[in-house]
């Protein structure tokens, strides 16, 4: 007896197929090498294959169930194969011939002409054109921001819609409705589920509420900011910007007072007046509320509080342009915000002339919608969806850039 067949490994029966539809049983040792397998299947598929040693290297071994292809320097033990299982014996596919020179350069010379022109390019081009002295700042000023415009059209649109508006018999009553709505505003509200979290973890409830609104009413947030500033000496002091806890009750006493009105013996003069009052205490709970967050991060590079309000103010909320606006030449100023739009200007009389404008100008929503854009201008996209407000918007904008463009 050999010695080699008294501790040969377990043999194992492989079912082997190709591409073609051949198929066969091999019974190798499981210290058999891929490659010796796939030699033993070549043979017996395609006689007279090996005479080309490159044969055995353009074909592969596939594992039917894993679909893995099988190393030819491992044994069919190492592979993990097991009695009966099926594998496939695949052609390697040729590798794709490497470009000609010539293509090579005419694709290189495709890609040349397709290239935007270089600065060197373009002036070498319009060398011979007639030279035009535009003054830059001018034609940026004439291609102007709809958004930076629109706030000194809301301004001037405003003042008419209350002019209008004052003449509708019904309009006290909608307005009284709407001033009550406006108590309501979720901003002020804090999520008394998520401050009875933190209050019985044992953080007082003023610095729970700070935190909560500074954190997005994330209780995992606003839990790690109390404890990073649980030793900070400045921790119990208001948000910059937020207005003290009294007066969430005063405007409430306020809006009491504005939805009792007058009495039902009061002429309509009075009704105006009551009226104006209305307005004003809309716009002051309109007023603009900074992002305590990008408060207190500029505020930390050096800025001063009024500073810092007046540049979120300025552009609507965002902290990057804020801090740009801070350290460049700070236009457009705050002021310039409260300016509204040359009333005879073809720009303004257009908008007028418009009927969809004229009607939305005679719904109290509109005037709602004008002043929340004004203070808010993030909100700009719900009042553009809004059925009764968003035909309004709309004509508005086209409007603009049609007379932009010319």
């Amino acid at each position: 007896v050999q010695e080699e067949k008294i501790f040969a490994g377990k043999v194992l029966r492989l079912h082997v197929c190709t591409m073609e539809g051949a198929e066969w049983l091999e019974e190798v040792p499981e210290d058999t090498t891929v490659e010796k397998l796939k030699e033993r299947c070549l043979k017996h598929c395609v006689p007279g294959s090996l005479e080309d040693p490159k044969t055995v290297t353009h074909h592969k071994l596939i594992h039917a169930t894993s679909e893995k292809v099988l190393t030819d320097t491992k044994t069919v033990l190492e592979e993990n194969i097991q009695d009966r299982d099926v594998l496939l014996l695949v052609k390697k596919r040729a590798p794709p011939p490497l470009p000609k020179m010539a293509d090579v350069s005419a694709e290189e010379k495709r890609k040349q002409e397709q290239k935007a022109p270089d600065k060197d390019a373009i002036l070498k081009a319009t060398a011979n054109l007639p030279s035009r002295n535009v003054d830059r700042t001018v034609a940026h000023h004439n291609m102007r921001d709809f958004q930076t415009e629109l706030r000194k059209i809301l301004v001037s649109l405003i003042e008419v819609a209350q002019k209008l508006l004052a003449l509708n018999p019904d309009a006290v009553e909608l307005f009284k409705k709407a001033n009550a709505m406006l108590d309501e505003d979720e901003e002020d509200r804090v999520d008394e589920i998520a401050l009875r979290q933190l209050t019985e973890m044992g953080f007082p409830e003023s610095r729970a509420v700070k935190a909560l609104r500074l954190n997005h009413m994330s209780v995992t947030q606003a839990m790690e900011w109390l404890i990073e500033h649980a030793d900070d000496p400045a921790v119990d002091a208001p948000l910059p910007g937020q207005p003290p806890a009294e007066a969430p009750a005063e405007a409430g006493a306020s809006s009491a007072e504005a939805a009792v009105g007058p009495s039902s013996e009061a002429g309509g003069e009075e009704a105006k007046d009551e009226l104006t009052e209305i307005f004003k205490k809309i716009r002051r709970k309109r007023e603009f509320r900074p992002d305590p967050r990008a408060v207190i991060a500029l505020m930390e590079m050096g800025f001063d509080e009024k500073e810092v309000v007046d540049a979120l103010r300025v552009n609507n909320n965002q902290q990057n342009a804020a801090c740009e606006w801070l350290l460049g030449d700070r236009k457009p100023s705050p002021e310039d915000l409260d300016k509204g739009i040359d009333t005879n200007s073809p720009l303004f009389q257009a908008i007028l002339e418009n009927p969809v404008v004229q009607l939305g100008l005679t719904n109290p929503k509109t005037l709602l919608a004008f002043e929340d854009m004004l203070e808010n201008p993030l909100n700009s996209t719900q009042w553009m969806n809004d059925p009764e407000t968003g035909p309004v918007m709309l004509q508005i904008s086209r409007i603009f850039q049609t007379l932009n463009r010319t």
